[in-house]
């Protein structure tokens, strides 16, 4: 099986010429189906460049992303709206809710969006929420929850559609350490029952939690860690392409 994200010489350069900035400067990367993968560097180091690049947020200047197969690179604006919204769940440090919907409806609307009736996604958004154990907050709204609660509907917000990946940016970052420790928990959780993760973070205690982690410094991978070992060589070399079918072939 193909790996589900596959990056080869990735680039995103930004005023090219003299003073160009190369915020990504041919990065090689694969993550697998039922990965946990930590992405840690400090800021100005690449990550959130590297996390709008795997969230379908942004298109590179030169290489290849295939997600799941799919050539990412020749995807219409559409067809990235219809990636981000079947492909991948999101997790932002700020939550981003909408504060006029309640728990229930921040969770339901990304499923409406994706055309589900409304008796399935009744029945997904009670699962989702059940998962992080706010059944009894879902008629609330954003201002009447804690952060850590807020946090917890951006998480079923971003399973309840069962995506292939969970893509989580500093999703600890505005919690105190008890909601951000239930948090994390609730990550680790669905990683163990099959979910991809992807956790974008400057805090190399809790990407140390992560299976693997890659740091990245200056817009390159500068290396790889399995868990708490010594640093492993990036072992995704510079492929031959050809992108006929919009397949990869190395």
């Amino acid at each position: 099986m193909r790996p589900l994200i596959e990056l080869y010489n990735l680039y995103k350069i930004y005023n090219p010429g003299e003073n160009e900035v190369r915020a990504l400067d041919g990065v090689n990367l694969q993550i697998q189906h039922g990965e946990f993968v930590a992405i840690v560097g400090h800021s100005g180091s690449g990550k959130s460049t590297l996390m709008n690049m795997i969230g379908c947020l942004d298109v590179p200047t030169a290489g290849y992303y295939f997600l799941g197969g799919v050539n990412v690179g020749q995807l219409n604006d559409n067809e990235l709206s219809q990636i981000r919204n079947e492909q991948i769940g999101f997790i932002f440090q700020s939550f981003n809710l909408i504060q006029s919907l309640n728990a229930f409806e921040n969770v339901e609307l990304p499923l409406i969006y994706r055309g589900y009736p409304a008796r399935k996604r009744r029945q997904m958004v009670l699962k989702a929420i059940a998962r992080v154990g706010l059944t009894d907050r879902m008629h609330h709204r954003p201002n009447e929850l804690s952060g850590g609660q807020q946090q917890r509907v951006a998480v079923a917000r971003a399973l309840a559609g069962d995506p292939p990946m969970i893509l989580a940016d500093e999703p600890t970052g505005n919690l105190d350490s008890r909601s951000g420790k239930q948090v994390f928990s609730i990550i680790r959780q669905l990683h163990k029952e099959g979910n991809t993760i992807v956790l974008i973070t400057h805090d190399s205690e809790l990407a140390t939690r992560a299976e693997r982690q890659v740091h990245i410094k200056d817009g390159q991978i500068e290396s790889i860690t399995m868990g708490e070992s010594q640093p492993v060589p990036q072992t995704v070399s510079s492929p031959s392409y050809s992108t006929d079918g919009g397949q990869i072939y190395v």
